[in-house]
């Protein structure tokens, strides 16, 4: 059998928290007057390195919204010793439309040039949604907010450079090859040096 309420309970209770919470001192941040403490891998925008990036267009196939849009254009550099100059990507156009961008990060890691970094900055609200759409530029002023990248965690595995780095600097330097022993030829006559055949001796 349940016990029965005493009237007036809940409102008690309900009290009591009021009372307890006003007698805690205030956690509010008073954005926008005060930042914000931001963790150490907030994801805000994507800045773009525009000298590393070498339109390999790897990063606008594999978004999954397709907000990514490059263009280029080939020039030729002349290579001393070279027979003929060679061609290499200029980057022309590079936005990125962040009203469709869902912050996946999937540019990020398949850039293979570092070309793509994420930075904490996050207040670059609009009042038109059309001002979303952020071009090469502009993705480069946010390069100077990216944080620089955290210590390598001593308790962690190495990297396969530094381990190779390694391997190579403990492995023995190979031992130098003997030169071959020359075989003197007796003049004739001369007594046989030890280990020598005897003439008529069966081979």
């Amino acid at each position: 059998m349940s016990e029965r309420s005493v009237p007036g309970e809940g409102l008690v209770k309900g009290l009591a928290v009021t009372l307890k919470t006003m007698t805690r001192r205030s956690t509010t941040q008073q954005y926008p007057d005060v930042a914000p403490e931001l963790p150490p891998r907030s994801r805000g925008v994507i800045a773009l390195l525009a000298e590393n990036c070498t339109v390999c267009m790897l990063c606008a196939r594999e978004c999954p919204d397709w907000c990514i849009y490059i263009d280029s254009h080939k020039e030729e550099v002349a290579v001393p010793g070279a027979a003929r100059p060679r061609q290499r990507n200029v980057l022309d156009k590079f936005d990125i439309d962040f009203s469709l961008c869902m912050y996946c990060g999937i540019c990020v890691e398949v850039c293979p040039f570092d070309a793509l970094y994420w930075s904490p900055e996050f207040e670059y609200a609009e009042y038109d949604i059309k001002d979303l759409l952020h071009d090469k530029d502009h993705l480069g002023e946010w390069m100077g907010t990216v944080p620089p990248p955290p210590a390598h965690d001593r308790n962690g595995e190495p990297a396969k450079e530094e381990t190779t780095a390694a391997r190579k600097a403990a492995a023995p330097a190979a031992p130098a090859a003997r030169p071959a022993p020359t075989r003197v030829r007796p003049e004739p006559g001369a007594a046989p040096g030890p280990g020598a055949a005897e003439p008529g001796a069966a081979s």
